[in-house]
């Protein structure tokens, strides 16, 4: 294992802790589901969001808890969560600030865990893992905690995909001898670029019962379909 000569910038963490932890309340907010959420609530769905994605990269490197290690983490995450209640009401209608949001956040936390997980001394496709984990990972925690279905688990606008993208790109560009500051630059840009058109444009990977359907197909391909005819 190399040695690490990477530290994430304080300010560029909390950057992420921060847009996560309003971006998280945003959500919360407008949650409409049979069991309502208060502030304690909606505050602790803001800091999850703000916090779970770098708990999980570390906890992947076998790293001690970065955001544990300083009071500005737990502080920001608190902050952003209250002030992402605040705007709760007058963004209420503005959908797209909370998806751009979270586009960017993705791409940041994504970026962040590839990079540290390179300078660790992996190898690209793990360090990529790695990065993928910690950009989805707030979003895993925060759907568990509201007990509502998994977005990354189900058809939707290329979540994983896009922060695998970006996270491929700046590993790539960093094999290359590209400088970190804009390999990483660049993998949140291409991040969050796709994340935002997947949404726009209402992109998804293929379902997978359409895949079972297609085999089924071209396996009876030959036989008759016979329609039983509804009796009256």
């Amino acid at each position: 294992m190399k040695e690490q000569v990477f530290t994430i910038p304080l300010w560029a963490d909390l950057l992420a802790v921060g847009l996560g932890g309003i971006q998280g309340a945003l959500f919360a907010s407008g949650f409409r589901g049979q069991q309502r959420l208060d502030l304690l609530g909606v505050a602790i769905i803001g800091i999850v969001v703000g916090m779970g994605g770098g708990l999980i990269r570390d906890l992947l490197l076998n790293e001690p808890p970065t955001t544990l290690q300083s009071n500005w983490y737990l502080l920001t995450a608190i902050a952003a969560a209250l002030f992402g209640m605040l705007l709760a009401g007058p963004l209420s209608k503005l959908n797209g600030i909370i998806v751009g949001m979270d586009a960017v956040v993705i791409g940041l936390f994504g970026a962040f865990g590839t990079s540290k997980a390179l300078a660790m001394g992996l190898p690209l496709v793990p360090a990529v893992f790695v990065g993928v984990c910690s950009a989805v990972g707030g979003g895993i925690l925060r759907d568990v905690f509201m007990g509502i279905p998994v977005a990354i688990m189900h058809v939707g606008s290329l979540y994983a995909v896009a922060a695998a993208t970006g996270c491929f790109l700046l590993a790539g560009l960093e094999a290359f001898g590209v400088p970190l500051a804009i390999a990483a630059t660049a993998g949140v840009s291409l991040t969050a670029v796709i994340r935002l058109l997947a949404v726009v444009f209402d992109l998804s990977l293929p379902e997978q019962r359409m895949l079972y359907r297609r085999k089924v197909a071209s396996e009876t391909g030959a036989m008759p379909i016979i329609k039983r005819r509804r009796s009256a």
